[in-house]
């Protein structure tokens, strides 16, 4: 990688809002590099400037002094605001009072929900920052780094990948698990996250994770929400509507991002095939999340899973009002009818406008039963020109 390309800056999807909002994301996602291109006027209160954050900590008075100076419809950047959540008291304050709009980034939302901190009552916007999409990466895109390192910015940015994802991992543990108390038992944090990396894009069992990690199962789901809440990983729930059988119940977890998966696993070896279906899947699953959250591509996102057989599960459902789109992600480079009985047991459901296969070949495809087999970019294509329904 050339130093242009590792300074490069990559447009975002991420429409700023007119209004307060909360900016949450992983460590490394880029928004403080967004909000200031955003924002370029906007004051900051840099929370990581460890000799603010222990001014404000010891006389917390002063933020609000330094806010009587800015003028009235102004922007206020806090970054890192759940390092002193009690600001939010000022915050809502100075929003009814003084007419001033604030920019609050932090990488977890947890910290400020635990300490029961007023959370502007529906003052604030509540936005994501993902990982870079394929969109956002334009001709940078290139789908085998992406499921080798991932796509959060202060990876792929990096002459050093594989000892930046090492390093990225050791500070989450540190910073965000240790730092900010979310774990109490650290090591059997540490012994967990391989293990839940080995279920990425499966349904969950929290009992085995339990087991495979050595804690105890209410132990496992604590660790599951500081996952989520730290936004490195969600759970997809299972469809639920009443089709011709009982649909599962156990959500599937992903991870926000494929480099992150293989650090964890401490598996940053070239790709194996055994592990690209999942990487492949999850990034498809990412990429549709943020699309939903930045776009309102979609109502609801959900997986299908009737209880009768493995094989008839659908990895994406869609739903849009009434109407419903279904997708199933392969890693092979050919259509095989073995990756269609999922998508040929979903074609009764009510309101299903389209099936799609989406597999690593290069032709668009579609069977006698009317599903179709697209290129994995056909697919990021018709996300980002919203043609999907």
């Amino acid at each position: 990688m050339t130093a242009n390309m590792a300074t490069r800056f990559y447009p975002r999807l991420l429409t700023p809002p007119e209004q307060s909002f909360f900016l949450f994301g992983p460590r490394g996602s880029g928004k403080s590099t967004w909000a200031r291109r955003a924002f370029p006027n906007a004051y900051r209160f840099d929370l990581l400037d460890e000799g603010l954050y222990q001014e404000l900590l010891s006389d917390a008075s002063l933020f609000a002094s330094r806010l009587r100076t800015f003028k009235r419809g102004g922007w206020v950047w806090v970054d890192e605001v759940q390092r002193l959540p009690s600001l939010l008291n000022e915050v809502h304050r100075f929003i009814e009072e003084a007419g001033l709009r604030f920019i609050l980034t932090g990488s977890s939302a947890r910290k400020l929900r635990r300490t029961g901190v007023n959370l502007l009552a529906g003052r604030a916007l509540t936005r994501t920052m993902y990982p870079l999409l394929p969109a956002e990466l334009g001709r940078d895109f290139d789908l085998e780094k992406v499921l080798s390192y991932g796509s959060l910015p202060i990876v792929w940015s990096s002459p050093s990948k594989q000892e930046t994802l090492k390093a990225y991992v050791q500070t989450y543990l540190k910073e965000e698990i240790q730092a900010e108390a979310l774990a109490r038992n650290l090591a059997g944090f540490s012994r967990f996250l391989p293990v839940a990396a080995l279920f990425h894009a499966q349904t969950l069992n929290v009992s085995a994770l339990a087991r495979d990690a050595g804690v105890s199962r209410m132990t496992v789901s604590g660790y599951l929400d500081v996952l989520e809440d730290t936004l490195l990983a969600f759970r997809l729930p299972a469809y639920e509507a009443k089709l011709r059988v009982r649909e599962r119940k156990h959500p599937k977890l992903y991870w926000i991002d494929p480099g992150l998966v293989r650090a964890v696993k401490r598996q940053l070896t070239p790709l194996a095939q055994e592990e690209r279906g999942a990487l492949l899947e999850g990034l498809v699953a990412v990429v549709l999340r943020a699309y939903g959250e930045y776009t309102g591509l979609f109502d609801d996102l959900a997986f299908w899973s009737p209880t009768d057989a493995a094989k008839t599960e659908v990895d994406v459902l869609l739903r849009k009002g009434d109407r419903f789109v279904a997708i199933e992600v392969k890693s092979s480079p050919r259509l095989s009818s073995d990756a269609l009985p999922g998508l040929r047991a979903i074609g009764s459901l009510r309101g299903l406008e389209r099936r799609i296969l989406v597999y690593t070949g290069m032709r668009e495809l579609r069977t006698e039963d009317g599903i179709d087999a697209w290129p994995v970019q056909r697919l990021f294509e018709a996300i980002e020109s919203k043609t999907l329904f």
